[in-house]
């Protein structure tokens, strides 16, 4: 809108050329402003609508975002940030080594405990539900009663019906690629009988995978379809598909064992286990990653970890999450995960730098999506989520 003219000046008394100049500045004055309304939203993203109930929320194009093509996600096991971030942390490779490559987000939480809902808040945006905060002993159906905003599936159960979106469906229908890499998993798409008791809780010499750390395997839409059997694969797998651009996913998950997780100390193999595991394991799979043609093109590598010690111990939270419709509180002691960090090495950030804006796991998602420009599920769209910006990708700054 224009803006009024000087209106202590005697208009009659105003010569005609006056009046043009003044009118001229108040023009150009609202169009500057124009300009940097218009350079804001560009910044900071549109403002998000609230999501409804079952639908994903639409995506918003981003200026910001590098055209990464290639996501890589490595979860590792219960540590808080101080423990492996902090000057006595016993993964030095990953605090110091690869803490120099990268861009550390020093203000990134889990969103529940136990482990089982974390994995699945990062590929459906869902919250978590008492028998999944249980670790799902049993792999049960989930029996729902409705849906809630945004996007959740109100009941209880661990394997949510094929109506339950993920972003690995997502993906498959925008014509892209994804895979779950499982460290000790063997036989692809391996879940317990629906029903039956999870025999994976406990690591065994030989087969320390946990069906619990995999979460593919908790949604049908993915477990009654073939891409189950070619997606969901063994750790095995992953320097294979690392091997061209054209066979490396455009989303991987990649899970470590009970041990090289960082979950079990002492190991069922003998291992020490903890971070020391946990640090020489990514000792071997960091380089194969950051050394693929993928990787080096247009990559994006996050390490984090899926929750913090213990729901006695840190359930901290950030970023406004409700507990969700299905539990009144995901932590014992409060509404989140705790804080764990992450590490984001990639072409597009610069070594040694950090970022202090608050993320979770929901916030890894809503960027994942961001990425291949796809809807926000669940509590992904949930209205001003921190999303990857030019904190992360700050070679870009």
């Amino acid at each position: 809108m224009e803006a009024p003219l000087n209106t202590t000046t005697d208009h009659t008394t105003a010569t005609s050329g006056t009046r043009r100049r003044r009118r001229r500045l108040a023009l150009r004055a609202s169009a500057a402003a124009v300009v940097l309304l218009a350079a804001a939203a560009i910044v900071s993203g549109p403002a998000q609508p609230a999501a409804t109930a079952g639908a994903p929320m639409a995506p918003q194009a981003q200026s910001y975002l590098p055209g990464a093509k290639h996501v890589f996600v490595i979860n590792l096991e219960n540590k808080g940030y101080d423990e492996t971030w902090g000057p006595a942390s016993a993964a030095p490779y990953l605090s110091q080594t690869l803490r120099a490559q990268g861009v550390l987000l020093n203000q990134y939480f889990g969103t529940a405990h136990n482990s089982q809902p974390n994995y699945v808040a990062q590929i459906s945006g869902q919250g978590p539900n008492p028998q999944m905060q249980a670790d799902c002993q049993s792999y049960t159906p989930f029996v729902g009663t409705g849906t809630a905003s945004p996007g959740q599936a109100v009941g209880d159960g661990c394997v949510f019906p094929s109506s339950v979106p993920t972003v690995a469906g997502q993906l498959t229908a925008a014509g892209k690629t994804w895979k779950g890499y499982m460290e000790d998993m063997g036989t692809p798409c391996r879940h317990p009988a629906l029903g039956a008791v999870d025999d994976t809780q406990k690591a065994k010499a030989g087969d320390q995978y946990a069906a619990r750390h995999n979460p593919f395997v908790y949604f049908a839409g993915i477990t009654d379809s073939p891409d189950c059997a070619r997606n969901d694969v063994d750790l095995s797998a992953l320097k294979t598909d690392l091997t061209s651009t054209a066979t490396t996913p455009n989303l991987s998950m990649i899970t470590p064992n009970l041990c090289h997780d960082g979950h079990d100390s002492p190991c069922a193999d003998g291992q020490p286990g903890g971070l020391p595991s946990a640090d020489e394991w990514l000792k071997q799979w960091v380089p194969a990653i950051t050394s693929s043609p993928a990787f080096k093109q247009d990559g994006v590598l996050v390490i984090t970890f899926d929750e913090s010690d213990g729901p006695q111990s840190d359930a901290t939270a950030c970023c406004g999450e409700g507990p969700g419709p299905n539990s009144p509180l995901p932590g014992i002691t409060g509404p989140g995960g705790g804080r764990v960090g992450a590490l984001v090495l990639s072409p597009f950030t610069k070594g040694g730098t950090w970022s202090t804006t608050p993320y979770n796991h929901y916030s890894l998602l809503a960027s994942i999506e961001d990425t291949f420009g796809l809807p926000y599920l669940g509590y992904a769209g949930t209205p001003g989520l921190n999303r990857f910006g030019l904190d992360v990708y700050n070679l870009l700054a």
